[in-house]
């Protein structure tokens, strides 16, 4: 459901992606871990075709996201690292803008709207605007508004931003939920405890290139877990 082939982003001339191979088969949830600037938010800017890659293939479902990019969007949700939310829109307003980007008929996206609202726990807030949201309420709408079009494919960025431990909980199971009904997942993230129990594999990247992946089960058998390899590879 998303093959990424050989692909390469540099930026003055440093790589900050290089050689960097993935397929996620549908359904399956991936973590993509490592430190700060090892290159993962450029490499699902690059899925989103927010960057195009200087080398490789990017593959969404079954669109090239470089050569037709409004097919592959049409398919991918997107949560970012770093919310843009209109401000003086309410929830409402906000969800019902985005579903007239993917030209929604109206009755249906309020169904949909509806659905999101209480899923995520922003019902009794829908009317307010978003400029009086807490950042971890701004994160449910991102959700909210990433899942509107029933997406195959879902990309976040440091998913847990802003959360409380039970909007946490609440992310994780409808993270889960979405993968068991054949959603493909990939995500960023420095929530390694939270990688470990989410994730069906978890690659791990450092500078720019990718240097292991491993699935739930050999990271279980590992001494310390997710964190432990992490410390290791990060040496």
């Amino acid at each position: 459901m998303i093959t990424l082939d050989n692909i390469g982003k540099s930026f003055d001339g440093m790589y900050a992606v290089r050689n960097l191979s993935i397929t996620v088969g549908s359904g399956e949830i991936f973590g993509l871990v490592g430190p700060n600037g090892a290159g993962k938010t450029t490499t699902i800017k690059m899925m989103t075709g927010l960057l195009s890659p200087d080398e490789g293939d990017i593959i969404i479902g079954r669109y090239n996201i470089t050569e037709e990019p409004i097919n592959a969007k049409s398919i991918l949700g997107y949560v970012p690292d770093k919310s843009f939310l209109y401000e003086k829109l309410t929830a409402r307003e906000f969800l019902t803008f985005i579903s007239s980007i993917y030209s929604i008929e109206k009755s249906e996206a309020l169904t949909r709207m509806e659905k999101l609202l209480d899923l995520f726990g922003i019902k009794d807030i829908e009317d307010e605007l978003i400029e009086s949201f807490s950042q971890g309420m701004r994160q449910r709408l991102l959700f909210a508004s990433a899942l509107i079009h029933n997406p195959e494919v879902l990309l976040i960025d440091e998913p847990f931003m802003g959360l409380d431990p039970f909007g946490i909980r609440m992310l994780t199971g409808v993270i889960t939920e979405l993968s068991t009904k054949g959603v493909t997942i990939f995500l960023a993230t420095h929530s390694l405890h939270i990688a470990e129990e989410l994730c069906h594999r978890v690659g791990f990247i450092n500078k720019g290139s990718l240097i292991a992946v491993k699935n739930s089960d050999e990271i279980k058998s590992i001494e310390g877990g997710l964190e432990g390899l992490f410390m290791r590879l990060g040496e």
